[in-house]
């Protein structure tokens, strides 16, 4: 059955959304857009005549993947090599969705994505369509095929889950770069000291390399311990400009609505270092060196160029 312009239009316009709300499910930009792209697959071949609400069906239809993809992906990661991180996106991005609210701009930090993989399949679904999407709990219901009282409930278990004691602090692009800067001269200072100071007592540290590029496989926990890591990290040899395939610059940037250095070499970004910052000081490092999760920001800041380093790595 072939698609007519206006339900070809109908689906583009819907694109953007059901990226959005894809990527907060999957925690990765290329399995959100795999999951739209079979989405828009089923459209092409349902009986469209006899879909009343096509957005409705859409976003069922996307849900249901994601929520399939979801279950398999938990056991991909229970033998993934090292941490797992979500895809890092760039600010600006389209598949970072709506961000008028407070709800919807946590909903898509690293840290909340984090925090997401310890929720089931249906109550980060739930979260994230209710947070985010703003969909009514009826709805939802609907679409999870679910009472609207356990849609409620679910919704409830999950805001539990994801609940944090510290604020998070919101920065714009000129306050992201301050954070990277003081964040930078303090890990090329050659000295603990000036990390310790930016990080809180019980800050937390992980590096995803899935296996493709050296990264530490175990959290590190305090910020004395963060400090020594990136006192190593920042310590220019040789080995890691070859591994690196020439000298690494540092950019300043948002990601995720948070502030983040990332380190390229050429137009190739080779790291993201995203970092949490709440009045008490920094309270988690993201590295993101896995070269798989790192194709769409490059691409994204290719295209949003030509930029000026903030400084070289090594």
């Amino acid at each position: 059955m072939s698609l007519r312009t206006y339900e070809a239009d109908l689906f583009e316009r819907s694109r953007g959304r059901l990226e959005a709300i894809a990527y907060r499910m999957l925690g990765s930009a290329g399995d959100a857009e795999d999951a739209v792209q079979e989405t828009y697959l089923r459209w092409h071949a349902a009986d469209r005549e006899h879909i009343e609400t096509p957005e409705a069906w859409l976003t069922k239809v996307l849900t249901n993947l994601c929520l399939n993809q979801l279950t398999s992906a938990r056991a991909r990661r229970e033998t993934y090599v090292g941490q797992w991180l979500p895809e890092p996106v760039l600010a600006g991005d389209r598949m970072l969705g709506p961000a008028e609210t407070a709800e919807q701009r946590e909903s898509v930090s690293l840290a909340v994505l984090t925090l997401m993989e310890r929720l089931t399949p249906n109550e980060r679904a739930v979260y994230v369509l209710r947070e985010a999407f703003g969909h009514p709990h009826r709805e939802i219901a609907d679409i999870l095929d679910l009472t609207e009282a356990n849609c409620q409930q679910i919704h409830r278990r999950a805001k539990q889950h994801l609940a944090t004691d510290r604020a998070r602090t919101e920065v714009d692009a000129a306050a992201a770069r301050k954070v990277v800067e003081e964040f930078l001269a303090a890990a090329l200072s050659g000295d603990t000291e000036p990390l310790i100071r930016l990080l809180t007592v019980d800050a937390v540290g992980v590096a995803d390399g899935g296996a493709k590029v050296p990264a530490r496989r175990t959290p590190v926990l305090g910020a004395l311990g963060i400090a020594r890591y990136l006192r190593g990290l920042f310590r220019p040899n040789a080995a890691k400009r070859a591994l690196a395939g020439g000298e690494p610059v540092v950019h300043s940037a948002v990601v995720n609505g948070g502030p983040a250095a990332l380190v390229a070499v050429g137009d190739r970004i080779i790291g993201v270092i995203c970092l949490d910052p709440t009045p008490e000081g920094v309270e988690a490092v993201h590295l993101q060196v896995n070269p798989d999760k790192l194709e769409r920001i490059t691409r994204r800041w290719a295209a949003t160029g030509p930029h000026e380093p903030r400084t070289r790595m090594w």
